[in-house]
């Protein structure tokens, strides 16, 4: 694995390169040489190399992120092209990290990229969450989203989150402090409860919607600028083509993150969700 070596106090120049590459960036005042540079010192961590996984890493590493984690254990299946942009047709049957890495690598070869070809488990998330200074979740489970919510929390890291089925999607984004996923969804679903995109579809397309807000939503968090979705939540419906606001304070009697939280430690979650 790579690692990122940039100097964290924002003071060297960027190269001729990167000038040129990411002009289009420091030509906005919002962003600028420093606003790029911040962007080249940060380090994301993105579970999932799907559907959400796809655009957000993609847009990210065009953006010029300098260090990006990838975390997923499948292979790339004939029915993950419908939607899963990373990934083609001769990919089938490799696994989604090295197929995500040959494509992000060829839209940017100064990218720093680790991959984690394994589940997110409570084993592991406290210590690969530390390593970075963001995590989005592209996950398309609950036992996945569910964890990442209390690791991102305990760790004191940034969550963007995102989910799609069939037409629709949601996202928000979780400040340590300010709420949580926990405060809308206290306790995972019952075994059947909530059918997956395997079991109903997913339009193709609605990926690319989700997945880029939470890109976007990723670059102004590393920015510091415009305003984020926290303490809100952001329903897609891409049939009727509307967008709706659900805004959400933090719940003082969260298990998570309420003045007496009941989940105090990282557990997994595959028996409260049927898997």
């Amino acid at each position: 694995m790579k690692t990122n070596n940039k100097n964290s106090d924002l003071n060297y120049r960027l190269t001729p390169n990167q000038i040129q590459k990411y002009s289009r960036h420091i030509i906005m005042p919002q962003i600028g040489s420093i606003g790029q540079r911040k962007l080249l010192n940060s380090k994301v961590l993105i579970i999932g190399a799907g559907g959400l996984g796809s655009p957000i890493s993609i847009y990210l590493t065009l953006a010029g992120v300098g260090t990006l984690g990838i975390m997923d254990m499948d292979t790339v299946e004939t029915s993950n092209l419908q939607r899963q942009i990373l990934h083609y047709e001769n990919d089938i049957g490799t696994k989604k990290t090295e197929s995500a890495k040959k494509t992000l690598l060829s839209y940017n070869s100064d990218l720093n990229l680790n991959t984690y070809d394994e589940p997110l488990s409570s084993k592991n998330a406290l210590n690969i969450f530390s390593k970075y200074d963001i995590i989005i979740n592209g996950a398309d489970n609950f036992p996945a989203r569910y964890l990442a919510c209390d690791a991102a929390y305990i760790s004191k890291k940034p969550l963007v989150d995102g989910s799609i089925l069939l037409f629709e999607g949601q996202l928000s984004t979780y400040i340590p402090d300010s709420g949580c996923y926990r405060c809308l969804f206290p306790v995972p679903p019952k075994p059947g409860e909530v059918p997956s995109c395997a079991e109903v579809g997913v339009l193709g397309v609605l990926p690319g919607i989700v997945g880029s807000i939470q890109a976007t939503e990723t670059i102004k968090l590393i920015l510091g600028i415009g305003k984020i979705l926290k303490n809100k939540l952001l329903l897609v419906d891409a049939l009727s083509m509307e967008f709706k606001t659900i805004k959400f304070n933090k719940n003082s009697k969260c298990v998570l993150c309420g003045t007496s939280p009941e989940v105090t430690e990282l557990i997994d979650y595959e028996q409260f969700c049927g898997f």
